[in-house]
């Protein structure tokens, strides 16, 4: 749950006021991701105003409705017998964490250590957002897989005091095909959940309602852009790109402060659910879906002549640089999006693109988007999305983009750079919270090269019949005079020079089962641009045999490998010692 467009926080000033005292109260510590009182932000009673400089990348909760429960003043002591990184806390019971949803907070911040370990997540902001958002999953009514008992849903977006965002996934999460709705414990509504989500329980799947996989989806998307949440400045945009509203920030704020302060784990089931949210003067189209959870309130009479409040930005994924958001007008307020009629390639050399594993495509994706008459229309968001089985990502890590188009109607992506895997992959561009025509891009990697294959020993390669060669095979890569690290490469016992199919006698190799196997792939080089071969082994059959490595790029090497009975008996005798000479020989 998250700030609600244009009616927020019905506590106006008192509310901001209290909020910014508990940060201030609270911001003793300087551990990277809590540095202090955020800095000074305009607000005003009935509405919070966005923070300046908030990039336009990103709204995680559709502006659905948050619970506004301050921490207690009091800071949680921690027991001299608490283990480090999560004392024990003293007499406050809002320092307990269930532990399951306490557990997925901190797998998600070891993960994101190990895979984006610039952005310096700290799981107690996933704990401050979990719990402004669904109450720690409502008191962690979670099962043990981390599940939520019954889904946690937000209330529908249907611009009636809320956010205007019509249904983007046919009612598969929420329930309703007509509105979307903020769903699970870390409230992400449908659209945005599609690129963000994560498993982060390991069970194939990315679920809403997981505490694992929406704690680790939160982590990412706050880890996004490059950001680092140790710093002041990205901690805010991270927090504000969730919930672009000042309350909020302020509000998040305080928690990770009084969470780094002393945390415990409680048994699941157990947790405190909050009492106050954004939205207690406004009707309740839906309430979180909890068993057990107060009834929903009657809807309330609208004041009259109560004047309507302006609307709050609706920011979407993108990257840092790109413009900050414009107000969403007020609803049946055309907005350029709705003239754009579909989008064209902005890229005169077409939709296609080739790049090598481990480097940067050159061309730079690029969207038009254009009127029926052939207009250009600017300000409008693009979304340009990965999809594939590719490790492909653009700037920054990320498989999703959101740009705005320029004057000239024109959105460029951010640099699309090549992962190792090669393959062919889809990039698609769509206009954000439009159903105009969009633009598909087919980009293609391929394996790194290497032009000159060497063996690194002279050394025959002999074996007896049904014995083991000594030594390996060890080649080396190099294109075009340079070793070619992290090379692909294919080894091949073939029936002859001329005929490079696998034999079918010979010299072997052995699989993971022991069984013969004669042609390997998967071997990659080294930083180097060395490769060594397993051991190789002989059946029954004497004779000369060849083994050749081959790698993109034309890299060819052939060796020879020889299996006779003589080669067993030169074996035995280099191996045997040389007789003492005699005395006085």
């Amino acid at each position: 749950m998250a700030a609600h467009k244009g009616r927020r926080l019905r506590k106006g000033a008192a509310t901001t006021a209290a909020a910014a005292l508990a940060v201030a109260a609270l911001s003793a510590s300087q551990a990277p991701g809590a540095t202090g009182a955020p800095e000074p932000l305009q607000t005003s009673a009935g509405h919070s105003t966005p923070a300046p400089e908030v990039s336009a990348d990103g709204n995680a909760t559709g502006n659905s409705p948050y619970y506004t429960d301050l921490p207690p003043l009091k800071s949680p002591l921690p027991s001299p017998s608490s283990t480090i990184g999560t004392p024990v806390s003293r007499g406050e019971g809002e320092a307990g964490i269930p532990a399951t949803v306490l557990d997925a907070y901190q797998k998600a911040e070891a993960e994101l250590r190990a895979t984006k370990p610039g952005c310096n997540l700290p799981w107690q902001l996933l704990a401050a957002i979990g719990k402004v958002e669904s109450g720690q999953a409502r008191g962690g009514r979670v099962r043990a897989d981390g599940t939520t008992i019954s889904p946690i849903i937000g209330p529908q977006l249907d611009g009636n005091g809320f956010a205007l965002i019509k249904d983007t996934d046919h009612g598969a999460y929420d329930g309703n095909s007509s509105y979307d709705q903020a769903i699970g414990p870390m409230q992400f509504i449908p659209s945005t959940w599609a690129w963000a989500g994560r498993d982060g329980n390991g069970d194939g799947k990315a679920d809403p309602n997981n505490v694992y996989d929406a704690a680790l989806a939160a982590g990412h998307y706050l880890c996004r852009n490059g950001w680092d949440l140790s710093t002041e400045r990205d901690l805010h945009r991270a927090i504000l790109s969730y919930n672009n509203s000042t309350d909020y920030l302020n509000l998040v704020l305080s928690w990770v402060d009084y969470y780094r302060k002393g945390t415990h784990s409680v048994p699941d089931g157990s947790g405190g659910v909050p009492s106050h949210r954004s939205d207690d003067d406004l009707p309740r189209t839906s309430m979180p879906a909890t068993p057990g959870s107060p009834s929903p309130k009657p809807s309330k009479p609208s004041k009259p002549g109560k004047p309507s409040k302006p609307a709050e930005p609706s920011p979407d994924p993108s990257t840092p640089g790109s413009p900050s958001p414009e107000p969403t007008p007020p609803t049946g307020t055309p907005t350029p999006s709705d003239t754009v009629d579909h989008l064209v390639s902005a890229d005169l050399d077409g939709t296609e693109l080739t790049a090598t594993a481990g480097d940067a495509f050159e061309r730079r994706l690029g969207a038009r988007a254009v009127t029926k008459d052939g207009k250009s229309v600017a300000k409008v968001r693009v979304r340009f999305t990965i999809s594939g089985d590719t490790d492909a990502t653009f700037t920054g890590g990320e498989r999703v983009a959101t740009i705005a188009t320029d004057a000239k109607g024109v959105a460029l992506a951010p640099q699309l750079l090549a992962g190792e895997k090669a393959g062919t992959f889809k990039v698609t561009s769509v206009v954000v919270g439009h159903t105009a025509k969009g633009v598909g891009y087919t980009a293609t990697v391929t394996p790194r090269p290497a032009d000159k294959l060497v063996r690194t020993s002279d050394t025959a390669l002999t074996c007896a019949p049904g014995g083991e060669f000594t030594g390996q095979v060890q080649v080396k890569a190099t294109y075009k005079g340079a070793p070619a690290a992290k090379v692909g490469a294919t080894a091949t016992l073939i029936k002859s020079a001329a005929d490079p199919s696998a034999n079918i006698a010979g010299p072997y190799f052995k699989d993971a089962n022991g069984r013969p196997v004669r042609t390997l792939t998967g071997l990659t080089t080294d930083a180097n641009g060395v490769v060594t071969l397993p051991k190789l082994y002989a059946d029954l059959f004497s004779g000369t045999y060849l083994l050749r490595v081959t790698t993109p790029g034309g890299g060819s090497v052939t060796v020879e490998l020889k299996v006779s009975v003589a080669a067993s008996a030169s074996a035995s005798a280099s191996a045997s010692p040389s007789p003492s000479p005699s005395a006085g020989s």
